[in-house]
């Protein structure tokens, strides 16, 4: 009975597995499918509702009543990864454009094009649905929410974007420097971390953080064109992964950094929004497993059934960033109009909460998937798509934005 049902199945993974090049880096694919994978399964454990007596929903976290569950964060962080991976197929994108004779600037409105059409696509598609689900009696604080939760991962694709259009520049210095390339973005850091944390901190500007956006995530992202430039080998990585591992011991014990890799409502610190330097700490560690790790990885990923699912993941990597907190919310909204439900609209602040949400988990992956299967499109090239539906789809973004930012 069940091999009717998997044929197609098979079908697709011999398909995948023959249409992959014998060249292509299969390690670095899975790493990135890892990181991914990540985002929505962090988002979906540690991100609570909270229902008011309107029956509004409120972002609420159990990291507030479960420090202990700190550490799961530093499982589910993996943007440093991600940025390792990025900064590596960056660099191999850029030297393959070159050699087709494509200019700088033709290979750059291309990727920022990849990574534009699915942000304008969710933002659109959301400043259409506020005014129906309000028709429909959802309230208002429940759509500022959700707009809260679809803001979220895209502030990841600003920077990610902004930091694409230096890889010139990080090509240079990893050709000069090498490994050594990515460690003025960590002085850079540690010496935002020390002003804004240390004896003179009083006397900061609230604003000094944010000058730890750009080196604090383009870090792993030089390491990883250091990688691609074959500068990054495996004694850099052991050190990589030693240092990084020591580093964030002792910024947790003897400076008292938050445990928590991402923010926890009612603490004055957050390590993510911008990155300290527990973030970076992280990520060299990380960055020095994957690249030892390699080999084993590429090895892993040469059986078919597990290749096949690694490259689905990486063709919809912009449809599970945007649209995975609306596949969430998706079920939570639903659920408030019939009260408490375990593990979505009860505080999290129980073992039983916990254990609700994980059961709730495969309902948000299918809904993710059923989502992505309408809005996998805006990640292709916008073919026949006119002019003014183009205008349109950017004004209804803006008008997202002017929402979702509290500014109407």
């Amino acid at each position: 009975m069940a091999a009717p049902l998997l044929a197609p199945v098979r079908k697709t993974v011999r398909t995948i597995e023959g249409r992959t090049p014998a060249h292509r880096d299969r390690a670095v694919d899975g790493l990135r499918a890892l990181a991914l994978l990540a985002v929505p399964t962090g988002h979906w454990l540690l991100g609570g509702f909270t229902l008011d007596p309107s029956g509004a929903l409120h972002n609420a976290s159990p990291l507030s009543s479960f420090a202990a569950l700190a550490p799961a964060s530093w499982v589910l962080q993996m943007l440093g990864i991600f940025f390792l991976v990025g900064g590596y197929a960056s660099v191999l994108s850029f030297h393959r454009a070159a050699a087709r004779g494509e200019s700088t600037g033709h290979w750059l409105r291309a990727r920022l094009a990849r990574l534009g059409r699915p942000v304008l696509g969710v933002t659109a598609v959301w400043a259409a649905l506020i005014p129906v689900l309000s028709t429909f009696g959802v309230p208002e604080a429940t759509l500022r929410t959700g707009a809260t939760l679809v803001i979220q991962p895209l502030w990841f694709v600003g920077v990610y974007a902004g930091i694409t259009a230096l890889t010139p520049y990080c090509v240079r210095a990893a050709r000069r420097l090498g490994v050594w390339a990515a460690a003025p973005l960590l002085g850079a850091v540690a010496v935002v971390d020390f002003l804004r944390y240390g004896p003179y901190a009083d006397a900061m500007p609230s604003w000094l953080s944010l000058l730890n956006l750009l080196p604090g995530w383009m870090f792993a992202y030089q390491l990883g064109v250091s990688w691609g430039e074959k500068r990054l080998g495996r004694r850099a990585a052991w050190t990589l992964l030693l240092g990084g591992t020591a580093l964030f011991a002792a910024l947790l014990l003897f400076f008292h950094y938050p445990a928590s890799m991402v923010g926890v409502p009612g603490q004055d610190r957050t390590n993510s929004h911008p990155p300290s330097l527990l973030v970076l700490a992280l990520a060299a560690a990380q960055s020095g497993a994957a690249i030892l790790l390699r080999d084993r990885i590429a090895r892993l990923l040469r059986r078919p059934a597990l290749w096949a699912p690694v490259v689905v993941i990486n063709l919809c990597a912009m449809t599970i960033l945007c649209w995975h907190q609306t596949a969430m919310f998706s079920a939570a909204v639903p659920a408030s109009f019939l009260g408490a439900v375990p593990g979505l609209t009860t505080a999290p602040d129980s073992v039983g909460w916990v254990l609700a949400r994980l059961a709730w988990l495969p309902v948000f992956a299918v809904a993710l998937l059923l989502i992505g299967r309408l809005t996998r499109r805006f990640e292709a090239p916008w073919t026949g798509v006119t002019t003014a539906l183009r205008a349109v789809a950017g004004a209804l973004a803006a008008a997202f934005a002017v929402f979702a930012l509290g500014l109407a």
